[in-house]
């Protein structure tokens, strides 16, 4: 009898420990909200940061020969790349609280401006990169990627007050 009552408690512990875990790996509204934002985001301007890092290829290889095409394409990808960390670090920090996404944003845009801001310091005085055809492609792809960003914001229609529940 008392083998069980022994394995009736176990079933019982064991489903409360699953329910408990289950409750716990549900994402709540914030990270929801963060998540979803981030991927409408992404499927918002990947298309148009591509058209415009192409468009810099094309214009400034026309203009400026291979050191012009290979300028843009180098600046495009630089932009392109920094987009692309600003999203996954929204993805990485959503289930740590508002707090600390917002923490790493700022940290992660710092962090980036100072790695730009190296790499376009080594890239000065290389000679197959036409620096104006870089910075201006860079420039462009950063502001077609935030538009779009800021469009896909917009369309999410998301709250930007997340009242929680209360316990």
């Amino acid at each position: 009898m008392s083998e069980n009552n022994e394995t009736s408690a176990t079933a019982e512990t064991s489903a409360t420990a699953e329910a408990g875990t289950a409750a716990e790996s549900r994402p709540g509204p914030h990270t929801r909200s963060l998540l979803t934002l981030a991927d409408a985001m992404f499927r918002t301007a990947l298309w148009p940061s591509v058209a415009t890092l192409v468009a810099g290829v094309v214009l400034f290889g026309a203009l400026n020969g291979a050191p012009g095409a290979l300028g843009a394409l180098v600046g495009g990808a630089l932009a392109c790349g920094s987009s692309l960390l600003t999203l996954f670090l929204m993805r990485k920090t959503a289930a740590l609280g508002p707090q600390v996404a917002l923490a790493a944003s700022l940290g992660g845009l710092l962090v980036k401006l100072f790695v730009l801001m190296l790499v376009m310091t080594a890239l000065r005085g290389v000679d197959a990169l036409h620096s104006r055809s870089l910075g201006i492609t860079m420039i462009a792809v950063v502001i077609v990627a935030a538009a779009a960003e800021a469009v896909a914001f917009r369309r999410t229609k998301l709250p930007t007050i997340i009242i929680g529940d209360e316990k």
